[in-house]
């Protein structure tokens, strides 16, 4: 029997926090140089540089930093994300004039994620704005960008509301929402295509594939997601760090414009290589506990 609509609606929310958990602790080391090198893309040598010298300079503590935004910013992005993807999927199949609980193809769910996307957007963004200060606070002061750090969550966002308001944890959301939409219409698309061809090659239903596969699928359309959308996520990178220094930040256009002018293309890809190898850990984990717990609370509504 089919769970009522409310309670779908949990499961997917649920599901989709346990994914973000495990997505943060598989992969935050990683992010954490990603964002250092899309900030300050002239100050590392390499991906392997930026890693070494933070951990010379700061220590472990200095790789997990920004541990608990990203955990929050992933709890919450992916609670969203799931939930609405569920609604999304029945307003797709809605426009689309087919009964309730027929299968999506894989480009109709696709199209679902892109549009759930908007929403995780709006919980994502002040979460993820925190998380990017704190990962580049030590570069900014040692740079001499900004006088006074601040180590811990909570003086971060007692700062931004201080001296922002409200409206200053939203800096960026243009630049999130312009990444989101195309990006995970690739990271769902990607995602069910290559379940569709696991389920295909062992002849099975796309539930049914194991963990290695799913794993492997999240990792893909993770890949798929970052290769389409780096440049713009690293001009959001820009534009949150950057804003603590106080004076008025340029939008995303000007911001965009800008690096190109000055550094050049190659900057709109510093940090890919520890995004492209965070990605098939972090994501397949993502999926991995996502697609587990969701059917793992499916299944007591099915008896």
């Amino acid at each position: 029997m089919a769970p009522h609509p409310a309670v779908q609606a949990a499961i997917d929310l649920t599901a989709g926090a346990v994914g973000g958990t495990a997505c943060v602790f598989s992969g935050q080391p990683l992010d954490t140089a990603k964002v250092k090198m899309q900030t300050f893309p002239k100050l590392y040598r390499g991906f392997l540089d930026c890693f070494a010298s933070t951990y010379r300079q700061v220590g472990w503590r200095g790789l997990y930093q920004g541990t608990t935004p990203a955990l929050v910013a992933n709890i919450a992005e992916n609670s969203v994300l799931f939930m609405s993807y569920g609604f999304c999927q029945e307003v797709v199949r809605l426009l689309a004039g087919t009964s309730s609980g027929e299968a999506l193809s894989d480009v109709q769910k696709a199209c679902a994620g892109s549009v759930a996307s908007i929403f995780s957007s709006l919980v994502l963004c002040p979460t993820e704005l925190v998380k990017c200060r704190l990962q580049a606070m030590h570069e900014m002061a040692a740079s001499g960008k900004i006088t006074v750090t601040q180590n811990s969550v909570w003086s971060v966002v007692r700062s931004i509301w201080t001296l922002e308001g409200p409206q200053g944890f939203f800096r960026g959301l243009t630049t999130t929402v312009a990444r989101e939409v195309p990006g995970y219409f690739c990271f769902f698309g990607a995602y069910e295509m290559s379940r569709s061809a696991f389920a295909d090659h062992f002849r099975c239903a796309k539930e049914d594939i194991g963990v290695a596969p799913i794993v492997f699928s999240g990792g893909f359309g993770g890949a798929c997601l970052w290769l389409v959308v780096y440049p713009m996520d690293c001009i959001k990178s820009r534009i949150q760090v950057m804003s603590m220094t106080g004076r008025q930040q340029a939008g995303f256009f000007r911001t965009f414009t800008g690096v190109l002018r000055t550094e050049g293309v190659r900057a709109l890809y510093s940090g890919l290589t520890p995004t492209m190898l965070r990605t098939f850990p972090a994501n397949g984990a993502l999926f991995l506990g996502y697609e587990a717990s969701r059917k793992l609370m499916m299944e007591r509504f099915d008896h």
